[in-house]
């Protein structure tokens, strides 16, 4: 096999398998090449990733060692990412009612999907993730994307228990917004106790339902290791009972009488 075509072939390989220890012989097996050129492939394929911002390549020594491609995104491509995502939200024509936005355009795009999963899977990847967790609905594709980086599963919280998956835990919890008490509610087989659990979701205002979610990993025994939040919105009639949160945008000065929305980058971007 020639070099450009087993660079090819390993690229793709690290691309699809990201967090995951691959070892030198399985590289060596699968494309038949001396150990050294696979070193030196890697060594390239190490540069032209992180030239490209899009992650680099751990190195693990020993018997059981090998390399591990962590996907990342630079933080100026993470900042022109996010100051596109502003413009576009800034759009008057996605304004709702009581200050919401419509987003099921972006949230139901691949590549904007994708790239969200990216900037978050960055800034949580030093947390030892094992579960990412989102509540129905519209924070499952952004759930998944982030999960995909750091390659880990997907645990969905529902406001009402399916036969299909089993015995539940369930508790209520204030609504921010609303201030309605509501149910969530999570099958007994989710989670391990102990388990490192990334809370992620597309919108908040108040944090009502993300403080639920915590309120439910405490039934579990299960540790919030970061939450991260597509969009934050203040809402002035409110107190924000989540402080401890990352967010990729925030929303500000909706005038729904004057149809404008300002849209900045979110605290993910704040030293």
């Amino acid at each position: 096999m020639k070099r450009s075509e087993r660079l090819v072939g390993m690229t793709y390989y690290l691309l699809e398998h990201p967090q995951q220890l691959v070892s030198l012989p399985f590289f060596t097996e699968a494309y038949d090449a001396a150990k050294s050129s696979v070193s030196e492939d890697l060594g390239i394929i190490n540069q032209m990733f992180q030239k490209q911002g899009i992650g680099e390549l751990q190195t693990v020594a020993g018997a059981a060692g090998g390399v591990k491609f962590i996907p990342f995104n630079s933080q100026e491509n993470s900042e022109n990412f996010a100051d596109l995502l502003a413009k576009q939200l800034e759009d008057p024509e996605r304004l709702l009612p009581g200050g919401y936005l419509f987003m099921s355009d972006l949230l139901g795009d691949p590549e904007t999907i994708r790239n969200i999963g990216r900037l978050f899977a960055t800034h949580f990847s030093s947390q030892n993730v094992d579960v990412v967790m989102t509540v129905a609905t519209k924070g499952i594709p952004l759930a998944y994307a982030v999960a995909s980086f750091l390659n880990v599963p997907v645990v969905i919280v529902r406001r009402d228990p399916k036969v299909t998956e089993g015995s539940t835990v369930s508790i209520n919890y204030v609504s921010g917004s609303s201030r309605k008490i509501q149910t969530m509610v999570l099958p007994k087989r989710s989670l391990q106790k102990g388990a490192n659990v990334l809370i992620i979701d597309d919108f908040m205002k108040a944090g009502g339902t993300i403080d639920g979610m915590k309120s439910l990993l405490a039934e579990f025994e299960a540790n919030v290791a970061g939450i991260g939040v597509l969009a934050e919105a203040e809402d002035e009639d409110e107190e924000r009972v989540v402080q401890d949160y990352v967010s990729l945008l925030q929303i500000n000065n909706v005038d729904i009488k004057e149809k404008k929305i300002e849209v900045h980058r979110g605290t993910m971007f704040q030293s």
